[in-house]
């Protein structure tokens, strides 16, 4: 009747609202990162790629899903068959299993730019590293996604897969398969909370302790010495014999002008760009944990001991996943705000576009 045609309605409004807003934002952002230069850096390629994942993930699963909506409504037309079922059921896993294990990686080189920034800087800040780990996860997703395509189906009849139920037949692998999304996901939230205690560590106050630097020739070593000299000496900028301290280390010449240490506003970068991935990590988790309790509830407990409702609140949960990341990036980082609005002018409201004649004025000397 009447109700049944408004639930079509609704999702199909909702799936088509999500499907948009999830190309529109991972497009854009993919844009915005290929055509401004201060964000080609590590941690943006692999923002790049899990904006491009997400909108391919959109593109391939959302319509079929609108289709499906619509057969299940009008209770007429054929089946896709086995063989659709179940490549639908791979990109939708593939994506998946994807974007949580490259939230892992990220975990971890967020990690290592903060208690580790000197190796960091070294090995893996470049595109090389997060290509590297961008081909890791990939290749992970696609050993993780391929059982359920070679595993020959859960029923007799053609649309069995179709259905996505948990069957009897079926519970070990479905359970081994959500135990693999749960731990991955699980391990990058420790490796962001053992990043935390680093930091927080890092700002405990100590009580100073003055005990006098030993010193022969003005090099000043010894465990009262602040480091000054010895950093002036491995910069570069030292006069006189080796401190003994630092014998054996090479002082950086006239062309060793890169930085080693973390700086103050490197710090507050790497910290912003923590914050955000940790969000994103954090939505994921929020997202797709109702549908992975459902999940367990139906094959532990009894197959309609979750409501429906909740199933389908679920489920359209996992589908918001796909289009969220840009705007939470937006909203998590002022890097990615100031380029948006240098990079697409036209999209600044009149009263941000009059601030900035002032400062420009000034800039120039009026």
């Amino acid at each position: 009747g009447g109700g049944e045609a408004a639930a079509l309605g609704l999702k199909l409004a909702t799936l088509s609202l999500l499907l948009c807003v999830s190309l529109a934002g991972n497009v854009l952002f993919a844009l915005l990162i290929v055509r401004e230069r201060s964000l080609h850096r590590a941690p943006y390629y692999l923002l790049l790629d899990l904006c491009l994942a997400d909108g391919l993930r959109a593109l391939a699963c959302l319509p079929a899903v609108m289709l499906a909506a619509r057969r299940a409504a009008a209770a007429a037309g054929a089946p896709p068959g086995a063989l659709g079922c179940k490549l639908l059921a791979f990109l939708a896993a593939l994506f998946c299993f994807h974007a949580a294990f490259l939230l892992l990686g990220v975990g971890v080189t967020r990690y290592l730019a903060i208690a580790h920034h000197r190796f960091y800087a070294e090995r893996l800040a470049g595109w090389p590293c997060a290509a590297m780990l961008v081909c890791a996860a990939w290749a992970l997703a696609l050993a993780a996604a391929f059982p359920p395509v070679l595993d020959g189906g859960g029923g007799d009849d053609e649309d069995a897969p179709c259905a996505l139920e948990q069957r009897p037949d079926g519970a070990p692998g479905a359970l081994g398969f959500l135990l693999l999304l749960a731990v991955v996901v699980g391990a990058t939230h420790l490796v962001y909370l053992r990043l935390l205690f680093f930091i927080h560590d890092r700002r405990k106050m100590r009580p100073a302790r003055l005990v006098p630097a030993v010193s022969h020739d003005w090099t000043f070593h010894g465990p009262g010495a602040t480091g000054q000299a010895a950093a002036n000496w491995t910069a570069g900028f030292g006069r006189g014999p080796t401190p003994p301290a630092l014998v054996g280390i090479r002082p950086a010449g006239p062309g060793r002008g890169a930085r080693r240490l973390l700086v103050l506003e490197e710090f507050k970068t790497e910290k912003r760009l923590c914050k955000m991935f940790y969000a994103v990590t954090l939505l994921f988790l929020l997202l797709w944990g109702p549908y992975v309790v459902a999940s367990y509830l139906r094959v532990l407990v009894r197959p309609g001991a979750v409501p429906q409702a909740y199933l389908t609140a679920s489920v359209w949960l996992t589908f918001a996943q796909a289009g969220i990341n840009p705007v939470v990036c937006f909203l998590f980082n002022r890097e990615l705000r100031d380029c948006f609005r240098a990079q697409f002018p036209c999209c600044q409201s009149p009263r941000t576009t009059q601030a900035t004649h002032p400062c420009d004025l000034k800039g120039i000397g009026l």
